[in-house]
């Protein structure tokens, strides 16, 4: 998917790293990203997400706070409410570039900005939460002992995930100050909960607290084995999964007009895994699946593979045409499913080379109902009317072409 690297002014006035995730086709809608504390816009997490949400025609915006990554300003000098001003800034700015906010996630503390933010930013439809505590000042349960030396001197270095943050008492302060309850219980917007049970930075009952504390629409999903980053491959790709199906529902997105020449829309297959052969399948906005190998090919074995896709196709339409047949005829066809398998095998007819392995499909055509043996082999030849089965019997033409570089990388 593309991507823009680009700056905007937070709340100090400080430039603000950020990269911009943007659909290959029409933009449907726009996401902002809140990042954990003192995380980054490129943890594994959101670059998943966003890479998901982008398939589905959503842009999302991910940036760094002041001072984190590479935005620019001091870190000791910022707290949860200058979080969440950035939030503010950076639905600013989308709404300048007429790309207004609707969707607001946020993980970890980023979580718990976007649900003090939400109110202030009018365009948001729907929330989602990774991980966050119901109370801010949860985070400073990471900072041990040092917690004393803050209050006493003022700041104190503290150590975490291996660096060293200066973090002042003013930052303790204001985390303490902090009651987002309120917040939660006056959201507008569809909020979705997702929590690891087993989250050792942030427990459990942090994500019933705000499920708790929400109204209606509202869903909890846990995340399993997850950790607190969800540095698992997997566990990111079913965060990025279940957040990309439930957006859907509260964004209102509406697919594209088809192009000319192509009244079924366009089937846009991307790249999900450089490292594997994961692959996104969409056709337009509303219809996501997943197209993979086997384990034992390289993948990881979480969709179809591209022929069992070509068997989908062909039991797919075989099982419509049999029912639309049926349904004319008034026949009593109470339930119809078809079994397809893909092989390869010996050529055995003249006009194939010797020794040359063609596809075949075989199929096996299930039908049930009070049907006589003659309308149940008129079914069986309607079968062979299947635009599919033409197709696949018939020699197909596929044209290829090369997209201009602009418009096919990432910038």
């Amino acid at each position: 998917m593309p991507i823009e690297r680009i700056t905007f002014p937070g709340h100090g006035g400080d430039q603000l790293a950020a990269r911009l995730d943007l659909p290959d086709g029409p933009h449907l809608a726009t996401a902002l990203f809140a990042h954990c504390f003192t995380c980054s816009k490129d943890i594994p997490a959101a670059r998943r997400i966003a890479s998901r949400l982008a398939a589905m025609g959503i842009a999302v915006l991910r940036f760094d706070f002041t001072g984190l990554g590479h935005s620019e300003g001091e870190f000791a000098n910022t707290h949860f409410s200058s979080n969440v001003a950035d939030l503010e800034a950076a639905a600013a700015y989308l709404e300048s570039r007429g790309m207004a906010p609707s969707l607001l996630i946020g993980h970890s503390l980023g979580g718990a900005a976007v649900l003090k933010a939400a109110t202030r930013i009018a365009s948001s439809k729907a929330v989602v939460t990774l991980g966050a505590p119901f109370e801010p000042e949860h985070v400073s349960h990471q900072f041990g002992d040092a917690v004393t030396e803050i209050d006493q001197q003022g700041q104190a270095e503290v150590s975490l995930a291996g660096r060293p943050f200066q973090i002042t008492k003013a930052f303790l302060e204001d985390i303490s100050a902090q009651n987002i309850a309120p917040c939660i219980r006056e959201l507008n917007q569809a909020l979705l909960v997702l929590h690891a049970p087993r989250d050792s930075t942030v427990g459990i009952e942090n994500a019933a607290r705000i499920f708790e504390a929400a109204k209606h629409p509202k869903s909890f999903v846990t995340l399993d084995d997850a950790d607190h980053l969800i540095s698992d491959p997997k566990d990111a790709e079913y965060a990025a999964e279940v957040i990309s199906s439930w957006a859907g529902r509260y964004l209102q997105l509406r697919p594209p007009a088809p192009p000319p020449g192509a009244p079924e829309g366009i089937v846009r297959v991307a790249e999900a895994d450089p490292n594997g052969f994961l692959q996104d399948v969409n056709a337009g906005p509303a219809h996501h699946a997943l197209a993979d190998e086997p384990l034992a090919y390289g993948g990881t074995n979480q969709g179809m593979t591209p022929y069992g896709f070509l068997s989908a196709g062909l039991g797919a339409c075989t099982s419509m045409t049999i029912r639309m047949y049926a349904r004319r005829k008034d026949w009593p066809l109470t339930h119809v499913w078809v079994d397809v398998s893909h092989d390869k095998v010996h050529a055995r007819d003249a006009e194939a080379p010797a020794g040359q392995k063609v596809d075949t499909f075989s199929r096996t055509i299930h039908l049930q109902g009070d049907l006589s043996a003659e309308q149940r082999q008129r079914l069986l030849e309607i079968a062979d009317r299947c635009p599919v089965h033409r197709t696949l019997e018939q020699s197909s033409l596929v044209r290829t072409t090369l997209a201009e570089p602009a418009l096919s990388a990432a910038t």
